[in-house]
């Protein structure tokens, strides 16, 4: 549920990096998702219906413009409203990321964009960094989720920050959605079973040798992961020898006991 809409998927997915849009339109398709983001910066609005990147994104996709590329929340707020005016929607995935070598959110800066958004009506679903305090400001600047990231933008290394993001799904009163990073569907998963509302996917799809099939998995991955949340894990043990699952004590115990003479030295069975 985002800003009172509800959403079936819970897996959202980026268009960067595909080899060929007719991939990414297939990859899309597959994935289930209902929310789309498109960076802003490499929409070309003159060439809308030319075989720009949103003439592939398929019929009924929520669109979710993004301000990848901005340094400060000037530009970010810039990229925002011109991306309102093209596409008509006041949904932005805010980003603010000054440094090109990790292409981190700036804290400060994303803060202060997501103010001046909400002030200017937009609803906001701002990319962070996973920090408990700064998910909170986010959150109470009013924005409709918080997107902290599972480590570092494209990077494939998966949910190295569990921890964090446990600490602010446990916090947060919107929805947290896992972002950057994730690599395989199992991160996917992972993410999932801590909690997460939903996790949002490009680089791993769209760099894979089958970006269709992989998209497919990472839907499949989504699903298990929150149905494990739901069903609720069993908390680990403080034991430190095992527990059998189907002891087989009494079993084993009457196979090795003495057979019951019936007074001729033969057992009875």
């Amino acid at each position: 549920m985002i800003a009172g809409r509800p959403y079936r998927s819970r897996l959202l997915v980026g268009t960067g990096k595909f080899a060929a849009h007719e991939v990414m339109r297939d990859s899309l398709l597959a994935s289930g998702a209902e929310i789309v983001t498109v960076a802003l910066r490499r929409v070309d609005l003159d060439r809308a219906g030319e075989g720009d990147v949103l003439d592939f994104v398929p019929p009924g996709m929520t669109l979710l413009p993004n301000t990848s590329g901005a340094v400060d929340a000037a530009e970010a707020l810039r990229l925002a409203r011109l991306g309102r005016a093209a596409t008509g929607t006041g949904l932005v995935k805010l980003e603010v990321t000054p440094d090109p070598r990790t292409l981190a959110p700036d804290p400060i800066e994303t803060l202060r964009a997501a103010e001046l958004m909400v002030a200017d009506g937009f609803t906001v679903l701002p990319y962070c960094s996973a920090d408990p305090v700064l998910a909170r400001r986010l959150e109470e600047a009013g924005c409709a989720t918080v997107m902290p990231l599972g480590s570092w933008i494209g990077s494939n290394r998966g949910l190295r920050t569990r921890d964090a993001i446990e600490a602010i799904v446990a916090a947060a009163g919107v929805p947290v959605i896992v972002d950057a990073g994730l690599g395989v569907p199992s991160d996917a998963a992972e993410a999932m079973e801590i909690g997460a509302a939903a996790v949002l996917v490009n680089t791993a799809i769209a760099v894979a040798a089958d970006p269709v099939r992989m998209a497919r998995a990472f839907a499949l991955a989504t699903v298990a992961g929150r149905l494990g949340h739901l069903a609720g894990q069993a908390g680990p043990g403080t034991a430190t020898a095992a527990s059998a699952s189907s002891p087989l004590t009494g079993f084993l115990g009457a196979l090795g006991a003495p057979a019951k003479g019936n007074g001729n030295g033969r057992g009875t069975g």
